[in-house]
């Protein structure tokens, strides 16, 4: 199976399954002599770990990282890093039911194609489980990325048709306060209620709904990104859309920027304090594919969660017709816990950047 590898510098391979003994990440590529926290990893896990909410899925399980090479009283040595998470909760019984049956949006049927082999429990290698190890590898980046200044806030932005209004993110540490203060995730405390509300009726429907994540990385320096294929936009897009259960991503003005004249959306430029920047950011902090300073703003849309807990029509592996009833743990919206997948990804791909952008720097 090819494509277990993200980045070209700063450089993750993750492995394991949902049901296997454990999940993990090699980070490569990671500078010596940086502060690797391990309460920080661990606390950046605990985020995205099952079992926190009555709105995520009850699947209990600690996702304790181990840290088993590339860090020598506390820092990075510049070697492989190593990061080993053991999965505790496994109920592959609760998957006993589809051994032999495609479950609706799921990966089982392509992946059954593809490889003539498939872990029917919880999706293999194909299950967000997986997320887990980026998360690890994500806060390694996130200490990397401190040291230079670079900030990264995401929250949700919308659950179904509720949507949080615009914030102020003059200070994302007061942001970042407010959103771990509810279970949803949202920087507004009135819309969190609502989406808590409307998340936690369809869970009592037995149905699932989808939802957006909002991101800003603030004080990018200007020059990440290269102008061709490796545009800093479409390498943030390959990054979202690489996560589980995502079906959209747009940056800047996005799509509503399709529908403005010109004369509206370009960013006129500007100096304050000998420092360069634009009026408005509509570009989103990325031109020609390459950072020009302002933030970096997007927005990641997640389709609802496809285990419904109702009975659906389905094929089994024979193309014989077939009922597939939901069971298991499954989250009922999966947004309050991908925010911090979004976040992981996004320091992943700017550290990556960062760091091939230095091959410049005595050409400069």
């Amino acid at each position: 199976m090819a494509g277990n590898s993200f980045g070209t510098v700063f450089k993750i391979t993750t492995f394991g399954e949902s049901h296997g003994k454990a999940i993990g990440v090699i980070i490569d590529g990671c500078p010596p002599n940086i502060e690797i926290d391990e309460d920080f990893i661990q606390s950046e896990l605990d985020k995205r770990r099952p079992g926190q909410s009555k709105i995520t899925t009850q699947r209990k399980e600690s996702d304790t990282a181990q840290i088993l090479s590339g860090v020598f009283e506390g820092k990075s040595t510049g070697t492989p890093i190593a990061i080993l998470i053991p999965n505790e909760d496994q109920r592959s019984k609760d998957y006993s039911h589809i051994s032999d049956k495609f479950r609706p949006s799921h990966a089982d049927y392509t992946y059954q194609q593809k490889y003539g082999i498939r872990d029917y429990r919880g999706g293999g290698r194909s299950s967000a489980r997986e997320t887990a190890a980026r998360v690890a590898a994500g806060a390694v980046a996130k200490l990397f990325l401190k040291q230079h200044g670079i900030e990264i806030f995401a929250h949700v932005s919308a659950v179904g048709q509720i949507e949080s209004p615009n914030l102020d993110t003059t200070d994302l540490n007061h942001l970042l306060e407010i959103r771990e203060n509810n279970i949803a995730r949202c920087a507004d405390p009135a819309t969190a209620q609502e989406m808590i509300e409307l998340i936690d009726s369809v869970r009592k429907d037995g149905d699932t709904i989808g939802g957006q994540v909002a991101t800003i990385v603030r004080n990018v320096p200007v020059g990440l990104g290269e102008p061709v294929f490796d545009k800093l936009h479409a390498d943030l897009g390959k990054a979202m859309l690489s996560i589980n259960a995502v079906h959209g991503f747009e940056y800047g003005s996005g799509f509503s920027g399709s529908q403005m004249r010109g004369s509206e959306h370009n960013d006129i430029f500007v100096k304050e304090n000998d420092t360069v920047r634009t009026k408005t950011n509509f570009s989103g902090g990325i031109q020609g594919g390459i950072s020009n300073g302002m933030d970096i703003t997007f927005r990641t849309a997640f389709k609802p969660v496809a285990t419904i807990m109702r009975d659906q029509d389905t094929l089994n592996e024979d193309g014989d017709a077939a009922v597939i009833s939901g069971k298991g743990r499954h989250d009922p919206c999966v947004v309050t816990r991908a925010v911090i997948i979004v976040e992981a990804m996004t320091a992943l791909t700017i550290a990556d950047h960062f760091l091939r952008n230095k091959m410049y720097a005595d050409g400069k």
